[in-house]
């Protein structure tokens, strides 16, 4: 599922900072731009029903952040607001979470605050399209933990292992589909020992199926990706 996003930021600078973040996080594309109230609304109106969520300014010259989500809202559209501003008086934000924005992240913040706030959503929007109903169970463990909470979620990796060197090593493997330690190793630029311990540690998660395969000299392993990135995700976190 790719969500399609819009930045409204009227410093270039910053919108550029913020598009190069969002790329850095899978299942998110960029729809569009404005460096005003006036000219986010106007893309709005036109891309009806294709935008998903709104990575938004507060302080803009003219029409407000706070003055657009007002408008968005009065006007119907059912576009969820992350707001990234430097505005961070607790009026400002409380107003933003009355009108419905889903995380707010003060600047100057750091790529794994941003990052955290764009797979929470993408978490959240999954668990909700993905069932018709949900249990008090779900909405507690997914929607409403909190910060606190979630982090108590988050896993270790076993000793050894790196979350940098897992991305590497899992963005590898989609590519391959079917694959040795040896392929995993050539592609990385990792050494075969390493690899290996990754390797075992995936299957262990159920993101890989491990054969034994027979040939000329001693018998080896061929791995399958399987497409369980979200047993991975509390690693990652």
């Amino acid at each position: 599922m790719i969500i399609n996003v819009l930045i409204v930021e009227d410093d270039p600078m910053v919108a550029e900072i913020n598009k190069r973040f969002m790329n850095k996080v899978e299942g998110y594309q960029l729809v569009g731009t404005a460096s005003t109230g006036e000219e986010a609304m106007q893309l709005i109106e036109e891309r009806a029903g294709g935008i998903d969520l709104i990575l938004l300014d507060v302080y803009m010259s003219g029409q407000s952040g706070l003055e657009l989500l007002s408008e968005i809202r009065r006007k119907g559209y059912s576009i969820d607001v992350i707001l990234i501003t430097a505005a961070s008086d607790t009026e400002k934000i409380n107003t933003a979470l009355q009108y419905g924005a889903i995380d707010y992240l003060i600047k100057p913040f750091e790529f794994d605050r941003f990052k955290q706030a764009l797979l929470r959503y993408q978490r959240n929007v999954e668990l909700v399209k993905g069932h018709n109903c949900l249990s008090q169970v779900e909405l507690d463990q997914r929607l409403f933990a909190s910060s606190k909470e979630q982090t108590y979620n988050q896993k270790l990796l076993p000793k050894g292992l790196t979350k940098t060197t897992l991305v590497v090593v899992i963005n590898s493997i989609k590519q391959l589909k079917s694959f040795t330690t040896d392929d995993v190793s050539a592609i990385t630029g990792i050494s075969r020992v390493s690899i290996r311990k990754y390797l075992i540690f995936l299957v262990e998660l159920g993101v890989l199926e491990e054969a034994l395969t027979y040939g000329i000299g001693r018998p080896g392993y061929r791995y399958t990706y399987i497409d369980n990135s979200e047993k991975v995700e509390a690693y990652l976190d």
